[in-house]
């Protein structure tokens, strides 16, 4: 069959629909891009917001009436799996944890007439049930690739509904992270990018134990030429070793995104987040200092019931005092399932708008400022596979997250470089290939 994937969501959506399209390969199908008539379209769907459930609708609707049959998975699939049966086009429904059979039932699914078949298992909280084993895979399109780590979350924040569809934590071995490793790398991957729900508990669940920055220092001496990225990392979890990490091996990028959420202390308790603006305001320096250049950000939610003016004059305060080279600014809406949604206090729509506004002016001021002080500064960079739209230049990401542009030949897609920066416009670098 011919198959295409739509992915919504995170990174760890990614790694599973890439590793769901070397299963497709492997089982004899053909992945095709989602304009090229495919026979059966696979959404892999978000449900962190309720926009993201919307999104998850409008995909498979577009899908089923281009003519194809539709695959649901993913969290809104775990969520709510008999609307997703119900609507018109849709096949087959399959969770999180069955991703791993989706290929085997498929074929089953997929005759005339049939009724849409639910694979679904109950996420179970009081027990830690294991992920579903995919594999790792090179998407030749893209000049990196993902390494999933990690699985679902112990924490239970307050506004958050991703433990109700991923589960308890559950950390892949380390042998066996470094064996999947070992085959992005003999691919040719440039660059690698750890991720998971919930990065800064890998390890906890495991026996013996281990931790986040210990399997970092096992998987750097097997990148060869490639670099290691990490994904989201909450602020207390951020340990010694692995700020000595981040400062003492190239191969390890200069980069860290922190999801934050609130800068004021009476929100992040109503949040349940476990770090205190104290702990950031003690962590972003620490990194600015330990590793010159890198790149700091982190998520922010504005309007969290309760939020009051003073509240948001406290986080506003202490992200802009802080080095951070960016922000993701979200407003908070409310979602079934979740504490948050029954708190008293929801802030007008409208606030939420002028908050957001300020938080993201902010963010535009911190990217520019960022990308300024690169600088004269040589920076490695690993090229998209194809060019700027806007300018026809090559355009790449460096270590520390920065957007770089430079010109050159096609040779360098998908490479990895060194740029030396000369000049910033707005959130770019631009600057001259040096190797």
């Amino acid at each position: 069959m011919r198959v295409a994937f739509s992915t919504l969501g995170c990174r760890l959506n990614q790694f599973e629909s890439d590793a769901l399209e070397q299963m497709a390969r492997a089982a004899g199908h053909t992945v095709v891009d989602a304009e090229a008539a495919p026979e059966v379209v696979i959404v892999n769907t978000c449900t962190i917001t309720h926009e993201a459930d919307a999104d998850a609708r409008q995909h498979v609707r577009r899908a089923a009436r281009a003519g194809a049959k539709v695959v649901v998975t993913g969290c809104w699939a775990t969520a709510a799996p008999a609307e997703a049966a119900a609507l018109p086009g849709v096949t087959l429904v399959v969770g999180n944890r069955e991703k791993e059979r989706l290929f085997e039932v498929l074929g089953e699914t997929c005759s005339e007439g049939h009724v849409p078949e639910i694979h679904v298992a109950p996420v179970d909280l009081l027990r830690r049930v294991r992920a579903a084993r995919l594999r790792p895979a090179a998407d030749p399109r893209r000049s990196r690739a993902y390494l999933k780590i990690q699985d679902g979350c112990d924490y239970r924040c307050s506004f958050c509904i991703v433990p109700q569809v991923r589960g308890r934590s559950v950390s892949v071995a380390p042998a066996e992270a470094r064996a999947q490793l070992d085959e992005l790398v003999a691919a040719g991957v440039p660059e690698v990018v750890l991720t998971g729900v919930h990065l800064g508990i890998y390890g906890r669940d495991l026996r013996p134990r281990s931790s986040l920055s210990s399997l970092v220092a096992e998987l750097l001496p097997q990148l060869g030429s490639a670099r290691l990225r990490l994904g989201s990392v909450d602020p207390h979890e951020v340990d010694d070793d692995l700020v000595t990490l981040l400062a003492s091996d190239p191969r390890l990028c200069p980069y860290l995104h922190l999801p934050v959420q609130s800068g004021d202390d009476d929100t992040l308790r109503r949040m349940r987040r476990a770090h205190t603006a104290a702990d950031l305001q003690a962590l972003v320096p620490r990194l600015a200092a330990a590793v010159p250049g890198i790149g700091v950000g982190t998520d922010v939610i504005v309007g969290f019931p309760g939020e009051s003016e003073e509240a948001f004059a406290a986080t506003h305060a202490l992200l802009a005092a802080l080095p951070l080279a960016y922000l993701h600014v979200f407003a908070y809406s409310p979602r079934a399932g979740t504490d948050a949604a029954c708190l008293s206090g929801q802030v007008d729509a409208a606030v939420k708008q002028r908050r957001g506004m300020a938080l993201r002016a902010l963010s535009a001021a911190k990217q520019e400022a960022f990308a300024a002080a690169q600088i004269g500064r040589t920076l490695p960079v690993v090229m998209h596979r194809s060019r700027h739209r806007r300018t026809g230049l090559l355009v790449g990401r460096a270590g520390n997250g920065l957007t770089v542009l430079a010109a050159g030949d096609d040779a360098l897609l998908g490479r990895a470089t060194q740029i030396e920066v000369e000049r910033a416009e707005g959130p770019l670098a631009l600057g001259r290939l040096l190797a």
